[in-house]
């Protein structure tokens, strides 16, 4: 039977909170934790766009990491500063998604972790039985 496995990105509140950026589970369900434009430590610049662009890249990579991709996405959330974000955002997610068409969520809520991010995604991904590990 396969265990859990876990995946570091070394992110910022990782260590600090006591998380992991993504973790698969023995029923071949992946869970990838908030992601959102923080690369390397900075915020990536750009719009409501460019984030959840980079944001849904943090979170590929890290799925990636566990030989998955934006095929296997079953599920996203999106959460958003501002309702004025929802069509920027939604452009960005259907350009990655729209093939694989997850079930999806977008929420409004009052704030994020620092003050200049404007959007912050989780993501779920499925391996099917037998698929590589």
């Amino acid at each position: 039977m396969r265990r859990v496995r876990k995946i570091s990105s070394g992110g910022p509140w990782e260590e600090s909170f006591g998380y992991s950026r993504a973790v698969e589970l023995p029923n071949g369900l992946v869970l990838v934790s908030g992601c959102t434009s923080v690369v390397d430590g900075r915020i990536a610049e750009g719009g409501p766009y460019e984030q959840a662009a980079t944001a849904f890249g943090v979170a590929l990579k890290a799925l990636g990491e566990l030989g998955l991709g934006a095929d296997d996405v079953v599920r996203t959330r999106m959460y958003l500063t501002h309702v004025r974000d929802a069509d920027e955002v939604g452009r960005a997610h259907k350009e990655l998604f729209d093939a694989a068409r997850p079930a999806a969520s977008m929420v409004v809520v009052a704030g994020l972790v620092d003050p200049s991010l404007v959007v912050e995604v989780e993501v779920e991904a499925y391996r099917a039985p037998g698929g590589a590990a």
